[in-house]
């Protein structure tokens, strides 16, 4: 099955959320600077929550990651739905709240 295109979102908080298929991973907000000022790989996490026998559990896990494409111009995300791309000026306008989202695209393979 082709993963389908996504989208970038910012947070309130100064985080982004990567809405893909059926799934909403996270990148914090540091980890968002991180990755735009000193090209250091972000995680990509994702939230679920659990309703067993009445008791509700979290748990947060780190689905993926968000690295500098090697020629520097995008912004690599994988996870374990695909791989996507997106150009790092649409990335750095939707961190900074400039944009409120951006579209994520398909099929990169380094």
């Amino acid at each position: 099955m082709m993963p389908e295109a996504g989208t970038l979102a910012c947070t309130a908080a100064g985080g982004l959320i990567v809405h893909v298929e059926a799934e909403q991973y996270r990148i914090a907000p540091e980890d968002v600077t991180g990755l735009i000022f000193s090209g250091r790989s972000a995680p990509v996490t994702c939230s679920r929550v659990r309703r067993d026998h009445g008791t509700i559990t979290g748990e947060v896990t780190i689905e993926g990651y968000a690295a500098m494409h090697p020629a520097g111009r995008a912004v690599v995300i994988r996870t374990r739905e695909g791989a996507w791309i997106i150009p790092l000026v649409s990335f750095r306008r939707v961190a900074c709240g400039e944009a409120a989202s951006a579209p994520l695209f398909l099929g990169v393979t380094l």
